[in-house]
């Protein structure tokens, strides 16, 4: 029987994308409310266009707690990504800022006071041995190239580089295991020093200095990937002013490059209560374990809730076949016997009232080193359960 090949395609954006300038500000006021008050309730959303800074949502304080300071926080954020100047797209020492936070409703704080979910909703977690840290292939690459790019931008190695950038790995997969690259994108954002006949020198820096270095650290270069760089011709225009910028709209980017499922809630701005983010969290930390514990070679991890309720509605495992030594129906009863799955079991066991989130905001959330950025950030990636779940395993062998 022939091998069964397909090819799979993940993209990636750069700190300094539009959607992450405005996913990294909602989640500094985040950071910055949590530091005053560790019980915050936040729901910040941001609006990046030429120009102008909205932040939007819901915000909660404990009695006497003093609001952090919005409109600096969203300056402060935009300077140091890189938007200092009007004709990189927004210069957020000057840019006019506009702040329409209330507080939040009555109706779901009565419902979450009480160790309830904060929505209702569908989340997924998924973990397979494609890459060191359990990601995909292609998501992983990408973030890696983007990364690449600000690391560029920020030494001036590349000289005359701007924030916005975007990737995309496309991997050749042959039954079910990676087996080359077939071709990547990186479209980078850059000066007028760039632009025209210039372009051919920039295209060949990009290939030298970002592509090719990262794939050879994966040990996946090849000399004859083909790599389209500024497939426009050029990217001058960019960042707010090229594309409004929108907090929660890179979700896909945000998990697994579309490898494994989203229940479609966002992330960034949202405090620990929202299990859009911190059941996501969760359930990425339950299939990372059960891959690091040898249970299974691939596995998603779905978990559902209801506004108000403590439990969650349902779980459900699916390791496609890959099972170690086991099934799927005895992973799940071994996950409810090893995980605490109430929204405070959740915020507890992963430590999540606590300002780590704006290393969220650019790379992915996933696949990521524990404490990365920021001491305690990350921590749904620490596998440090892998000898509980075998043993639960091995007692609900008898039942499933």
């Amino acid at each position: 029987m022939s091998p069964s090949r397909w090819t799979f395609t993940s993209e990636s954006v750069s700190e300094g994308h539009p959607d992450k300038l405005s996913d990294a500000i909602s989640d500094a006021v985040l950071d910055a409310c949590l530091q005053r008050d560790p019980n915050a309730r936040v729901a910040c959303e941001t609006l990046c266009s030429t120009n102008i800074l909205v932040l939007a949502g819901e915000i909660g304080l404990a009695k006497g707690v003093e609001a952090p300071d919005y409109e600096a926080i969203a300056r402060e954020t935009a300077v140091r990504i890189g938007y200092d100047a009007a004709d990189k797209g927004l210069n957020g020492r000057t840019c006019e800022v506009q702040i329409r936070l209330d507080t939040q409703s009555a109706d779901i704080a009565r419902g979450v006071d009480t160790g309830g979910a904060g929505d209702q909703g569908l989340m997924f977690g998924y973990a397979c041995r494609e890459t060191e840290q359990l990601m995909p292939l292609p998501i992983d690459l990408s973030h890696a190239l983007v990364r690449r790019q600000a690391e560029v931008r920020r030494a001036g190695t590349i000289p005359h580089l701007r924030p916005d950038a975007k990737s995309q790995v496309a991997v050749t997969y042959e039954d079910g295991r990676p087996l080359h690259v077939e071709n990547v994108v990186l479209s980078t954002q850059h000066g007028p020093e760039w632009s025209g006949e210039a372009q051919a020198e920039l295209r060949r820096l990009v290939r030298t200095e970002i592509i090719q270095p990262v794939l050879e650290q994966y040990g996946v270069w090849r000399d004859e990937i083909e790599c389209h760089i500024n497939p426009t011709g050029q990217f001058e225009l960019g960042g707010p002013h090229g594309d409004c910028g929108l907090t929660g709209r890179k979700i896909i980017v945000d998990t697994y490059g579309g490898m494994g499922r989203h229940g479609g809630g966002a992330f960034s701005g949202k405090d620990a209560t929202k299990v859009d983010r911190s059941a996501a969290y969760m359930a990425r930390y339950v299939a990372k374990n059960l891959v690091e514990a040898g249970l299974a070679e691939r596995c998603e991890v779905q978990l559902a809730y209801a506004i108000g309720v403590k439990d969650p509605t349902s779980i459900k495992v699916d390791t496609f076949g890959t099972a170690i030594n086991t099934n799927d129906a005895a992973l799940e009863h071994a996950i409810r016997a090893v995980f605490d799955l109430t929204p405070k079991g959740i915020i507890d066991a992963l430590n999540l009232r606590h300002p780590i989130y704006s290393p969220t905001t650019s790379g992915g959330h996933f696949g990521r080193t524990p404490g990365e950025g920021v001491d305690g950030s990350f921590p749904w990636e620490v596998t440090d359960q892998t000898n509980a779940l075998k043993e639960a395993v091995h007692a609900a062998a008898g039942v499933c």
